[in-house]
């Protein structure tokens, strides 16, 4: 690492964020679980597989249209979870207040939580509150984490993908990013942007279906989906080659981005998941997922390829590939 400070690009989701990963905490920490680096821990007691994932969210503002860092902080690691195949069963969070909050927000915030955590079935099962001084911590930050079920023959891993698979995604990606933003700013547009934020507890029945077909899953959050998808093209070795016509993405994202200079590829989202499957199934798999609450616009973008391995290449409008790279440096800053 060049730096000698952290940065607020270290908390970007993207390149930076991946050399502070590496090269302090697994550097440090390192082991057999941790080398997998999936959306959490996957490990076996002798009694069954269990995944494990621990997020915080330190997002600015703390109410937006669409959610809130309550609903954001279960939806965020109950998807987690999902993305190990897993079913989240137990939630813990931890709280770190700041003096001056108005407890009637922070009901709102438990609140929503406990609306959440039941809407996907999990409980909420333990906690810890610290408060700091005023100016120390921008109202309230939450951890969270979860232990889920992994079911039998079910096992998710970027080193499972082959050539010939199909990248799926499960929505119209940026709407989350978008929101924050126009939030933070004051934007306004003809259509409201709304935050996507949501537990996508609907895909167990798709994960129960098609078992072993499903190859890997992963949540596009910081760094959007062009990220993401960097991501499993290093840990698998392999290429994956998407088209730039067949990504959804809404209207209002698309035009602001237009108007902001933004790419919608790099906006981070909260309510949809990425799914890598055998090409025999994945028409089978995106009907059903368009059957699904916000998932109507799913859609197959892509396909894995042998080569260039490790890398992403975009099909654009105009017909030609182009690679499309992990997100460098600072994007959004305080996504989730």
């Amino acid at each position: 690492m060049k730096n000698e400070r952290i940065l607020m690009a270290h908390g970007s989701g993207g390149r930076m964020s991946q050399q502070l990963i590496k090269e302090v905490f697994q550097a440090a920490w390192n082991n057999e679980i941790m080398e997998s680096m999936l959306d959490g821990a996957v490990f076996d007691l002798g009694t069954g597989r269990l995944a494990m994932s621990t997020d915080s969210f330190v997002i600015t503002p703390l109410f937006f249209p669409g959610g809130d860092i309550g609903k954001l902080a279960v939806c965020g690691t109950v998807n987690d979870l999902i993305a190990c195949g897993a079913r989240p069963v137990y939630l813990s969070a931890a709280f770190i207040i700041e003096e001056g909050l108005p407890i009637s927000d922070l009901r709102r915030i438990a609140r929503s939580m406990a609306e959440t955590a039941m809407e996907c079935g999990v409980k909420l099962v333990t906690g810890d509150t610290k408060v700091v001084e005023r100016g120390k911590a921008d109202g309230v930050y939450i951890n969270t984490t979860g232990i889920g079920l992994i079911p039998e023959g079910i096992d998710y891993r970027p080193a499972r993908i082959k050539p010939g698979d199909k990248v799926i995604v499960t929505g119209q990606v940026g709407d989350h990013g978008l929101a924050i933003l126009a939030q933070r700013e004051g934007l306004s547009f003809g259509t409201p942007a709304l935050s996507d934020c949501a537990p996508l507890v609907g895909l167990e029945g798709i994960m129960n279906r098609y078992g072993g077909s499903i190859r890997c899953m992963r949540d596009p959050t910081r760094g959007g989906l062009a990220t993401a998808l960097n991501e499993i093209a290093a840990q698998s070795g392999r290429g994956i080659r998407v088209r730039e016509a067949d990504i959804p993405i809404s209207p209002v994202v698309q035009g602001a981005c237009d108007m902001l200079g933004m790419d919608p590829l790099y906006m981070a989202n909260e309510g949809k998941m990425i799914i890598f499957a055998a090409s025999e199934c994945a028409a089978d798999i995106l009907s059903d997922l368009r059957r699904l609450p916000g998932m109507e616009n799913a859609a197959v973008i892509g396909s894995v390829i042998p080569e260039p391995a490790g890398m992403v290449l975009i099909e654009t409008e105009l017909g030609a590939d182009r690679i499309l790279g992990i997100l460098e440096g600072e994007h959004i800053p305080r996504i989730c």
